[in-house]
């Protein structure tokens, strides 16, 4: 016998009772019931996004504990297209009245409204649900990461060793973070998908100071996938690291400004590629036409000794993700090539308007925010070059070790500090630097990356954009720039 239609005017009767506390199967059912009610009051295509999420920090100031902040959330959110058109309506409300009630907002956004009392609602058929947390083993991480009292005491203990190790100290901090979170996205072109992510950080912020003279050094590590990760924290190690780079910058001499060769170090250093050029090759750039490589595909924009990639599959970097927030498996996207750009990254939106095929990047702070082009895990690959080679080409110039905060224009304009400096005389690492800013364009620094070494770094950062603050892996080997300006005394 053929299955059963539902009819319009029978929505008010339908009592469904999905698993409160899990997204698991007892939700494919209404999830495609509203799917198809979107379908028959004339929208393309709808997809609903459901989070549930637990996250807490802490924070050790020097001897003491000062904050413990715990944050419980759940919430759904509806993208709703029309033509190249779209809607986006969130919700707090997870039962079946309020899913449609968000529903029925966006529609009415779109000029759309509910079919007729008598009206067929079709049937949205679901793939058998991926289950990213299941298949991997993930329902028991979030019992497994340590406890509201331990994170206290290894903060404690690493702030401890920051005392050790440190002088002229002004302030220590330790600080930590665990970000648990299960989502559910279903869609109308049949995607229904279940994973479970936890993120962590965990790293370190010193201030020194001895009359006129201050340093500051930060140290910040993280992980995607290992509750184990605060009590597997080398923070010893990290001590002494973070101890010696403030001793060093305290006393150094202020950089003059100028044009000159430098050489960024691997891991963070990743930040400025992330920040000048990788939102540039989002597709959410290309919709503002606010990008200088929108029609570049195929020609070259960097120098041909630069390859870049973007990922989400590196193990445990911390932008690594089994899916995107629209259910399509993450993959590895080749950015650049020789010099050459080869793609765009595209969420579903990016790809319905540019045209660019999607790459599993649509990503997204949390429910309240529509789904958008994201980078993930994003590097500059490892070249041909040794380490030694870097800094043999270069007769005066800066080595910068460790880059600090910084600012991007909308086309690529940007200029960053840099929190650890060097001087380079005759291809050799002389005195301490400090007081030095980066400053360039996108499109030409890039054509002036000549040289890569092959011990290429990652590093967590987190990068916010029109869908929220998300979490990201930069990253390249140490690289050589024939010339950049540098702002200083």
């Amino acid at each position: 016998m053929p299955p059963t239609l539902l009819i319009s005017r029978e929505l008010p009767t339908l009592n469904y009772s999905p698993t409160r506390d899990r997204f698991d199967l007892s939700w494919e059912k209404p999830l495609s019931t509203l799917l198809g009610l979107g379908r028959a009051a004339g929208a393309d295509f709808i997809e609903f996004f459901l989070e549930r999420d637990h996250y807490i920090s802490c924070l050790a100031e020097d001897d003491l504990i000062t904050g413990i902040s715990p944050r419980l959330s759940t919430g759904a959110g509806v993208r709703i297209f029309r033509g190249t058109g779209d809607c986006y309506v969130s919700t707090n409300d997870l039962s079946f009245t309020g899913l449609k009630s968000a529903l029925e907002k966006g529609l009415s956004i779109l000029g759309l409204t509910l079919p007729t009392p008598n009206a067929y609602i079709p049937e949205i058929n679901l793939e058998l649900i991926r289950d990213y947390a299941l298949k991997k083993g993930k329902e028991e991480w979030l019992s497994q990461c340590s406890s509201m009292q331990e994170m206290g005491d290894i903060l404690l203990a690493a702030n401890d060793q920051l005392n050790r190790k440190a002088n002229h100290i002004q302030s220590r901090r330790a600080v930590y973070f665990r970000d648990w979170q299960e989502v559910l996205v279903a869609a109308s072109d049949g995607t229904f998908a279940r994973d479970i992510r936890l993120t962590q950080s965990v790293g370190y912020n010193l201030l020194c100071a001895d009359g006129e003279h201050r340093s500051s050094i930060g140290k910040r590590v993280g992980d995607t996938s290992d509750p184990n990760f605060l009590r597997s924290w080398n923070y010893e190690a990290d001590a002494q690291r973070v101890a010696e780079s403030a001793g060093k910058m305290l006393y150094a001499d202020y950089v003059e400004s100028g044009t000159y060769p430098i050489i960024m170090a691997n891991e963070f250093g990743g930040v400025i590629f992330h920040e000048a050029c990788g939102h540039l090759l989002e597709t959410t750039q290309i919709e503002r036409q606010s990008t200088p490589f929108i029609d570049k595909k195929g020609q070259k924009i960097a120098h041909e000794n630069l390859t870049a990639w973007d990922e989400g599959l590196s193990d445990q970097a911390f932008g690594t993700i089994d899916m995107d927030d629209e259910g399509m498996p993450t993959q590895r996207t080749l950015l650049i090539e020789n010099g050459i750009l080869k793609n765009f990254l595209a969420d579903r939106t990016g790809s319905v308007r540019t045209g660019h095929p999607r790459t599993g990047s649509g990503r997204r702070q949390n429910y309240a925010y529509p789904a958008a082009s994201r980078m993930r895990n994003t590097y500059i690959a490892p070249g041909n070059y040794s380490l030694e080679d870097l800094f043999a080409s270069i007769d005066k110039g800066i080595y910068c070790k460790n880059m600090g905060g910084g600012s991007v224009g909308a086309t690529g304009e940007f200029n960053f500090g840099v929190s650890e400096a060097y001087l380079i005389e005759n291809g050799q690492v002389t005195k301490p630097l400090k007081g030095a800013t980066l400053i360039g364009e996108a499109k030409e620094i890039m054509n002036k990356i000549s040289m890569s070494s092959q011990d290429l770094g990652l590093a967590a950062g987190f990068c916010g954009s029109v869908s929220g603050s998300v979490y990201v892996t930069v990253g390249q080997p140490h690289i050589k720039v024939d010339s950049i300006t540098v702002g200083g005394r």
